[in-house]
């Protein structure tokens, strides 16, 4: 995964409406309107929000009859999962390093 598409999949997780409807969604697939009556936003607010996730790759469109409805693409959220806890471990790895030298001082 690019760090860009990594970058672009944090800023649009860094609004807290759309983690609501990812959590929605992590219930089951649903259309904008299912998601309004959920959410305490209009419809038109969240296929706004929906547009940002479908153009990170975040949710997918699944047909359904007249419907369209919306997916979380799960192995995206775990590539990003899996790049941020490698960070983290890296920087572990640095403190403890860090940790070792000032206690041999």
């Amino acid at each position: 995964m690019l760090d860009g598409t990594v970058v672009a999949m944090c800023n649009a997780l860094g609004e807290e409406t759309r983690w609501s409807i990812l959590t929605a969604l992590g219930e089951g697939d649903a259309s904008a309107s299912a998601l309004a009556r959920r959410l305490p936003i209009t419809r038109q607010a969240i296929a706004k929000h929906l547009a940002v996730l479908h153009e990170v790759g975040l949710v997918e469109t699944v047909p359904a009859g007249r419907e369209v409805q919306y997916r979380v693409v799960g192995a995206q959220l775990t590539a990003v999962a899996r790049r941020l806890d490698a960070i983290g471990d890296e920087w572990d790895r640095r403190l403890a390093a860090i940790k070792n030298i000032a206690e041999s001082l």
